[in-house]
């Protein structure tokens, strides 16, 4: 029997979906913010229904909470929420990575998102240069799914480091990792590597959020 594609996204929900995603994203829509239908709609100059059908996909992703009361609103970042998604990316972002550098991809994507990070101008460009810096890394890994379910998480982490960065900006810091993380993979030292970019998601999620309640 055979499988029906997946009906692609309508331009218009798709254009919606992109806009409000990097608003989440870049911290012009804040966590807990209620996204009312009728004034993006209105903000957007399209229906309800491409608004609608925009913000059911983007609370399929976590980025959003739809209530029956509160309709919907930006999904909220707290310790629980950051540690699980970090957790999922500590178990997969490695392995993805000694994959990407078992197979001699080409780390060129990463390279260049370093450089536009390093060029940002404000934090919105910054944090998603930091986010397709990542997904460079284990997107070439040779495992389709793996780097799927990456893809799945990529957006709640991009929501956490952009609340973080709102509190603390240490993104110097993460980006002298990033080099690091980069250097050791371009010269084939997996397990450096590896280890690299391990602590370099377990610290940050560490800082933001210490699960001993200590000062961060």
């Amino acid at each position: 029997m055979a499988f029906a594609a997946p009906a692609p996204i309508p331009s218009r929900t798709q254009y919606v979906l992109d806009a409000i995603k990097h608003g989440i994203l870049t911290g012009q829509l804040v966590p807990g913010q209620a996204l009312v239908e009728a004034e993006l709609a209105a903000r957007f100059g399209v229906s309800k229904t491409p608004v609608r059908e925009a913000l059911k996909t983007l609370a399929g992703t976590g980025l959003v909470v739809m209530s029956q009361y509160k309709g919907a609103t930006v999904r909220e970042v707290d310790a629980a929420m950051a540690h699980e998604v970090y957790d999922v990316r500590l178990l997969l972002e490695p392995e993805a990575l000694r994959r990407t550098i078992a197979r001699q991809a080409s780390l060129e994507a990463a390279a260049e998102a370093l450089l536009r990070a390093d060029g940002a101008e404000d934090s919105a460009e910054r944090s998603l240069a930091n986010r397709e810096f990542h997904r460079a890394l284990y997107l070439p890994c040779g495992n389709p799914l793996l780097a799927r379910m990456l893809d799945e998480v990529r957006d709640q982490a991009a929501l956490v480091s952009a609340v973080v960065w709102g509190a603390i900006p240490s993104w110097e810091r993460e980006a002298a990792e990033h080099r690091e993380i980069l250097r050791l993979a371009r010269a084939g030292d997996a397990d450096g590597a590896v280890r690299a970019l391990h602590d370099h998601i377990a610290s940050f999620v560490r800082r933001a959020f210490p699960e001993d309640g200590g000062d961060m």
